[in-house]
């Protein structure tokens, strides 16, 4: 075909799109040389028009534009999302809540109204749609038609979105002009860019995957789940529609705040599909006389759903873990997962997380209605607190108080100005109120500061800012702000106002006139709740609950560290029955035992006579089930001495996952190397302390919990998968004789499925633990404040029975109640074949040992001896004087 050709058949297309007659019928031979020189003249013109846009689209080409290798790996930031172990999804990490859709998995209802609404001619151009611009100049210009569509591709409302528009607002009326040119011409470049990289499909997936919806919803497969609470794939036409729709302009089409604009925008669509043949006219009057359905919108957000607790402490671990360099990209950089699009595959089952969160919302009503009962008359933060100690509650409440948005914006307000003047006196100064305060106290007290010095209270660096900022210019400034700040935070911290708090008794909020100091003592004083649930054989996490309710109280008490108390316990007994062949039946003596000072094996300054709980010693004799089941001290302690040493607990607890060279933050061992660790004196979290039980759960075999499967990046490729990390801390038989113990000693008897455990309680009632074990599945559980003095009064509620043991029954409940949910009671737990070694049942066992000899009997006598001294009377070490923790 020649140019001519070509030009008549343009026009020819021309005169059909506008529906003109042809021209040439009942023409003269004038009327047709007429045409021939309109239609030379019209090619002048187009030729001139193709000359001047290259020329413009080769300038623009030196403009800020995406290169191909910008648009081959565009910056797409994908929501990561979090997978429970049923594939449903937790949770997603987002800057924007994107999740990538690929064209074959894309809605057909959405394409189809895309392609019929935005670009009908999509697979007939390059990009640039050069007849549709056409119509639309001709319509616009010459025929005056407002609404004559537009001329925009769909490739290139996706370059649209690859740069930055310039602000006109301001611009007079030719620099508008001349950007709005500048613009359409980086569009048209960008588009011929993206289609010789990417296939039509990519690029209608890209489009559809990079729109903002408003609301968060970034990309189709989000505004689905926004808009409609479902799946992209899911969605009808007339949903279909009305998000295609939103393309022309989300805010105008807002469903939410415009829903009759968002109607009749949706029907435009319908009617255009229907022109194009995807829907027929019967489907079009049906479906436009149908109103917009979006009762089931709902923005994500990251205080809604399940296992919050344990997303939050998730997002630490991935921090953690990407910053390994075994888990980078293939050009080395570091994944971002709150940009890049993971896929995080983890253990938690969704229906066994619904029922530990069920359950601790139950069990903490009731838990912080008999604290509160407790507490009507009495403050926790003057409550038995001699000055010391009133002193260090009042620091911890000023720091609570300094750590609002109140006090920031306060101190932006005094201080603001003047730092950035002290900033350019003395250079960079880390001007805070404690360093006012150091200021202020070394003008009061000449040598404070060195004082502070020498006793590592402050370093060098903080002593120099403090010597800097007290010579400047600044200082007398700063001393005169201080006093009206310390006037205006105490006035606007003790002033009621009106406010929301938290609600225990519904779980949600309450509206209600408190003072802003008020409101953080009133939230420090619930009560609070960590527990997890393990599959002892896979170390799988099947359910976290970090809290008592994750908006208003952010901590986690799964990974913190807290007094395990007698919950320690079974790991001596395990240790005495492992290296000393010591049988559950044999007895010892509640009476009071000392380790004697300067022990080569204990290392003590001082003479160590521990009491039992409320210093009561029966004097009788107890086996080992009743002894454990008591909580017995003395008989802890007893065995302790029969061990010889603490070494061979801490080497156990070693090899059930605690690892004993670890080291607290002020340089101490984590398990001390002192005989008090026997009673719980450690802290440690409930995540290892699950992790350890699951030793007695799995055969005398520790296994590592785990809460990730593994990890997928956007293409699905695995950058990290978890493996199963066992250890064999117990022999069979010596660990079923735990088992039996546990069993014994503190199960729920309520349960169908065989279980046991073990409770926990720290001096003053400050933490309530229980550890219990059933043959697939242990619960490690922690209940107590937030602060040491937010506790209960007596051992009657203060105790591990009353505050953490009801969780695991009502957890196990909950799950044995649900024929669905995968938990079995119909199991039990491994016993070894053959014999155990060690007799078990008490009746036997005395008749055996009445055979012996009383001088063989393992039984422990009242003649005293070096190993075995008892000294009743003995006053209980200083520091041990209330009770040790039990």
């Amino acid at each position: 075909m020649n140019v001519r050709e070509k030009i008549v058949s343009f026009i020819n297309q021309f005169r059909k799109e506008f529906k003109f007659t042809d021209i040439y019928s009942g023409s003269t031979p004038e009327d047709k040389g007429w045409y021939e020189k309109a239609v030379l003249l019209m090619w002048k013109i187009v030729l001139s028009a193709i000359v001047f846009v290259y020329l413009c689209l080769f300038l623009v080409s030196f403009d800020n534009l995406p290169t191909f290798e910008d648009l081959e790996n565009p910056s797409y930031n994908q929501a990561s999302i979090v997978y429970a172990n049923d594939l449903s999804i937790l949770g997603k990490y987002y800057i924007e809540n994107r999740e990538f859709i690929l064209y074959d998995s894309l809605n057909k209802n959405l394409v189809n109204a895309l392609l019929a609404t935005e670009d009908s001619r999509y697979y007939q151009h390059s990009g640039i749609d050069f007849l549709a611009l056409t119509r639309v100049a001709l319509k616009t210009i010459l025929l005056s038609k407002r609404e004559s569509g537009g001329g925009s591709t769909i490739t290139q409302q996706l370059a649209k979105l690859l740069f930055e528009r310039p602000n006109l607002e301001g611009k007079n009326s030719f620099v508008k002009l001349f950007l709005m040119v500048r613009i359409k011409f980086k569009e048209w470049l960008t588009a011929i860019k993206l289609e010789k990289s990417y296939t039509k499909e990519e690029i209608l997936a890209m489009y559809l995957n990079k729109f903002d919806f408003l609301y968060g919803a970034n990309g189709v497969q989000t505004a689905a789940q926004t808009y409609f609470g479902k799946n992209q794939r899911n969605l009808n036409v007339e949903e279909s529609a009305m998000l295609i729709g939103m393309l022309k302009n989300p805010m105008r089409y807002n469903p939410k705040r415009f829903p009759q604009l968002a109607k009749d925008r949706r029907n435009t669509v319908l009617s255009l599909m229907e022109d194009d043949g995807y829907i027929t006219k019967k489907e079009f009057n049906t479906l436009s006389s149908k109103a917009i359905d979006i009762t089931q919108f709902k923005r994500e957000s990251h205080l809604e759903g399940l296992a919050l607790y344990f997303r939050a402490e998730l997002s630490k671990w991935l921090k953690n873990l990407l910053e390994d360099e075994r888990y980078r990209k293939a050009d080395g950089s570091k994944y971002n997962f709150y940009e890049d699009g993971l896929k995080i595959y983890t253990t938690i089952d969704p229906v066994y997380q619904k029922y530990a969160e069920d359950a601790a919302r139950e069990h903490m009503q009731k838990v912080q209605k008999a604290y509160n009962n407790v507490w009507t008359k009495a403050d926790p933060w003057t409550y038995d607190a001699d000055e010391n100690m009133r002193k260090i509650r009042k620091d911890a409440l000023n720091l609570m108080i300094k750590e609002t948005d109140r006090f920031s914006i306060l101190w932006n307000h005094y201080f603001g100005n003047i730092i950035s003047k002290l900033e350019a006196e003395i250079g960079n100064v880390d001007l805070s109120d404690r360093t006012i305060q150091r200021i202020l106290n070394e003008e009061k007290e000449k040598g404070y500061l060195d004082t502070e010095l020498k006793k590592k209270i402050i370093n060098q660096t903080q002593y120099d800012y403090c010597i800097r900022i007290q010579n400047s210019s600044q200082w007398p400034a700063i001393k005169k702000q201080w006093d009206a700040f310390e006037i205006e935070v105490r006035k606007v911290m003790t002033t009621p106002i009106k406010m929301r708090v938290y609600d225990y008794q519904t779980f949600g909020e309450k509206d209600t006139l408190m003072s802003p100091l008020d409101s953080i003592k009133f939230h420090r004083k619930h009560m609070q709740i960590g527990s997890m649930a393990v599959n002892p054989h896979t170390g799988e996490v099947k359910a976290w609950v970090g809290g008592t309710n994750f908006k208003y109280f952010k901590y986690d008490h799964v990974n913190s560290r807290r007094q395990v108390g007698s919950t320690f316990k079974p790991f001596v007994y395990a240790t005495a029955i492992a290296l000393q062949g010591i049988s559950p039946c044999s007895e010892f003596q509640d009476v009071q035992y000392t380790i004697p000072a300067n022990d080569p094996n204990f290392h003590l300054p001082e003479a160590w006579s521990p009491g039992n709980a409320m210093e009561q010693f029966t004097g009788e004799n107890l086996n080992l089930y009743r002894a454990l089941a008591l909580s017995k001290n003395s008989i802890t302690v007893k065995l302790v001495i029969l061990l010889g040493s603490v070494e061979p607990i801490r080497g156990l607890l070693h090899n059930m996952g605690i690892d004993s060279s670890l080291r607290r933050r002020d340089g101490g061992y984590l398990i001390p190397k002192f005989p008090s660790i026997v009673l719980g004196s450690s802290d440690l979290s409930v995540m290892e302390m699950t992790g350890a039980y699951t030793t007695f759960a799995n055969n005398g075999i520790y296994t590592k919990p785990v809460f990730v499967s593994r990890i997928e990046d956007k293409n699905g490729k695995v950058i990290y998968r978890s493996n199963i990390t066992n250890n064999v801390a117990l022999s069979p038989n010596y660990n079923y004789v735990m088992v039996d113990l546990l069993r014994k000693s503190s199960p729920s008897w309520t349960l169908k499925v065989p279980n046991g455990g073990k409770t926990g309680t720290t001096n003053d009632y400050v933490d309530g633990w229980y550890m219990g074990i059933t043959p697939d599945l242990v619960v490690g559980t922690w209940v107590g404040g937030e602060d040491p003095w937010i506790r209960f009064l007596s051992i009657e509620m203060g105790q591990g029975s009353y505050m953490a043991k009801p969780f695991f029954t009502q957890f196990i409940t909950k799950l044995e109640a649900d024929k669905e949910s995968g938990f079995s009671s119909n199991v039990e737990f491994y016993r070894p074949p053959g014999e155990i070694g060690i007799e078990l049942d008490c009746e036997k066992f005395k008749k055996m040992m009445s055979s012996h000899n009383e001088g063989n009997s393992i039984q422990p006598q009242n003649n005293q001896h070096k190993d075995d001294e008892i000294f009743e009377d003995e006053p209980i070490q200083k520091e041990k004087k209330k009770e040790e923790p039990r």
